[in-house]
């Protein structure tokens, strides 16, 4: 992807946690950060000045993230959480979890909106039905809503199952999505086919999503995507043809 290319970056990374859910679902490399700088640093490139980029974290790691972003070029410019109606975790803790929190970082200057959304938010559960941390669309619209314009191109380098790619198309924007996991690119590929089938805001939205083939996931993605002819202005009528291998980095093997 060439450099100042996207107009948002909204992402939930891993944590560094080591989760597993209840039915023993895990997230690719949430056992250690050393993916978090590389991969900011690609996410501040290809990022236009003047913008944003929405990053969730985990509270316990709260200083590595902060530190990769400064280092990656960002500022910090506010922080946003979600209250939750019920408890996130499932064993007893010092506290119950009934929040997921985000930073919202500027690369340069954005300007100042007219109508800021509040730094606390009400959550809707997803159900965590496609992924194990699934965030809900309703979260990821309201960013998108909040930090981009129609026809801008958002950018997550940590897609999951693709809430953000479904947000992104509801309110008629473009978007690249970058996933390692294979069944989740899978799924996020589904979604984004279900949703794109919908009346949209924008008749033809530039849509990507890309499989990430190696640890270092969003970084090389990001570089490597160049050679499918990623291109900030319209679609070409190549790569228009929505979530195809046009747009897609994977094995020979994996799935469609």
């Amino acid at each position: 992807m060439p450099p100042a290319s996207v107009d948002l970056v909204l992402t939930d990374p891993p944590y560094g946690a080591g989760y597993r859910d209840r039915a023993g679902r895990s997230v690719a490399n949430d056992d250690n950060l050393v993916w978090l700088l590389p991969a900011f640093e690609e996410a501040a490139r290809v990022l236009k000045p003047d913008c944003f980029c929405v990053s969730f974290y985990g509270w316990h790691r709260a200083d590595k993230f902060l530190s990769a972003w400064k280092a990656a070029g960002f500022r910090p410019a506010g922080q946003i959480v979600w209250a939750k109606p019920y408890r996130s975790n499932a064993r007893r803790r010092f506290l119950e979890y009934r929040h997921e929190c985000a930073y919202l970082l500027a690369k340069g200057r954005p300007p100042l909106p007219q109508a800021p959304i509040p730094d606390v938010l009400p959550w809707e559960y997803s159900g965590n039905r496609r992924h194990p941390t699934e965030k809900p669309v309703s979260a990821m619209r309201r960013l998108i809503g909040a930090f981009s314009k129609p026809d801008d191109i958002v950018l997550d380098p940590f897609a999951g199952c693709g809430t953000t790619a479904v947000a992104a198309l509801e309110l008629g924007r473009r978007f690249v999505a970058i996933e390692l996991a294979p069944q989740y690119c899978a799924g996020a590929r589904a979604a984004a086919r279900k949703g794109r089938s919908k009346p949209q805001p924008n008749p033809t939205p530039w849509v990507g999503i890309i499989r990430a083939t190696s640890a270092a996931s969003s970084g090389s993605a990001c570089r490597r995507a160049t050679t499918h002819r990623f291109s900030a202005g319209r679609p070409t009528s190549r790569m228009s043809s929505a979530i195809t291998s046009t747009n897609t980095i994977s094995n020979p093997s994996a799935p469609a």
